[in-house]
């Protein structure tokens, strides 16, 4: 918990419950279904949650801001944004049932109310959203295909258009060079210091 502290320390005390729950319930619900790697739960608050705060890092939503979360698995990154922006609102969206439950089961259990759920795949999600952020979840260009329908074009409401955000790892100039001219790539390792993000990515693009 205190590696979130160390980037995000403004914080209200609800918001450090909020994250100090966590563990205690990913760790209940991971026994009996497994969304976090059995190895890796004991670097939840690093490998996880300050991961999917990155996207905190690189964007301050406005209040009254729709995201969508797009194979949200347990709920990442979906569940810590919903905390850190408790006037955004937050849609998460998994084509697996079990780990759709998992991430809500946790929402109400810390108190969550910025948060809706859907067991579909994102092919079936017909809503309109600011923004569509995920978490190495498919190859960018399937994720552009897919959710392009549901950016919301009109309402522009934030310092950056309307768009994808998505956390990526790895070696990732083949799959953005279609889109070289559209996306910026952040190097995370220039927000966090810890080991974990010198390879990993925020990439972003407006739609």
């Amino acid at each position: 918990m205190d590696i979130i502290l160390k980037y995000f320390n403004d914080l209200t005390e609800e918001q450090k419950q909020q994250f100090a729950a966590l563990y205690d319930l990913y760790f209940d619900w991971n026994s009996k279904i497994n969304v976090i790697s059995r190895k890796d739960i004991e670097n939840l608050y690093e490998h996880h949650v300050l991961h999917s705060l990155a996207i905190g890092k690189f964007i301050n939503f406005k209040d009254g801001s729709n995201v969508m979360d797009v194979g949200t698995g347990g709920g990442f990154p979906g569940v810590p944004l919903a905390i850190l922006f408790p006037n955004v609102q937050f849609h998460l969206v998994d084509s697996i049932g079990k780990k759709i439950k998992v991430a809500s089961e946790i929402s109400a259990a810390i108190g969550l109310k910025n948060v809706t759920f859907r067991h579909c795949r994102v092919e079936e999600e017909k809503g309109k959203f600011d923004f569509i952020v995920s978490r190495a979840v498919m190859p960018f260009g399937d994720l552009v295909k897919l959710c392009q329908k549901n950016i919301q074009a009109k309402d522009q409401k934030n310092s950056y258009p309307n768009g994808i955000i998505c956390l990526k790892g790895g070696e990732l100039a083949e799959e953005l060079k279609p889109f070289a001219k559209k996306a910026d790539s952040i190097d995370l390792d220039t927000i966090f210091k810890e080991e974990f993000f010198e390879t990993k990515k925020l990439i972003y693009m407006p739609l």
